[in-house]
């Protein structure tokens, strides 16, 4: 089944076996959206996407189909960091969480690219996150974040050259650009 048909199924019938085909689907992207957003935190990246998960079933029946599931998902997730951080300001900045090391790539480099990305505000780093990691176009960052996509594209590019020129004055060559 494809996802409208298994949103469908949720949202006419309540069928709860295939929301969590949609669930596995999404799952470990959704994960990865939130490990990049939190530096690295797994544990708070799972708190947000199981929080986002229960949003999404429980207001499927609004889904209209403008947009792919993906994308509807996605901003829901944006949504939910964006009230996680919200309610984080007034005792502890986003910037304050530390990376972890992950057990299966170069824990050097992914601490170094969670260094990168604390430089960045929330919206620099979720647009780089929703392009270069999930590899979404601006046309469907700009709609998962509620943003024109001029805005997106001003974003994306301080983003990068901050990233990059963190990168290159922590002893990565200038030949690692960041495209």
């Amino acid at each position: 089944m494809n996802d409208l048909s298994l949103v469908a199924q949720v949202a006419v019938f309540r069928n709860k076996r295939a929301f969590d085909q949609l669930v596995r689907k999404y799952q470990s992207p959704v994960r990865q959206f939130f490990l990049n957003l939190t530096l690295g935190d797994r544990q708070l990246s799972d708190d947000l996407a199981q929080e986002t998960f229960i949003k999404a079933y429980t207001h499927i029946a609004s889904f209209r189909g403008l947009s792919s599931f993906s994308t509807w998902l996605y901003r829901i997730g944006y949504r939910v960091f964006y009230d996680y951080t919200r309610s984080r300001k007034e005792t502890t900045d986003i910037t304050a969480l530390r990376a972890k090391e992950s057990a299966n790539s170069d824990p050097t480099l992914k601490m170094d690219v969670y260094k990168a990305l604390e430089r960045l505000n929330d919206n620099e780093r979720t647009c780089i996150t929703l392009q270069v990691v999930e590899g979404l176009p601006i046309d469907k960052i700009a709609e998962v974040l509620g943003m024109p996509q001029g805005t997106v594209k001003s974003h994306l590019s301080r983003g990068k050259k901050q990233l990059a020129e963190y990168l290159r004055n922590n002893g990565y060559g200038k030949q690692d650009k960041i495209q």
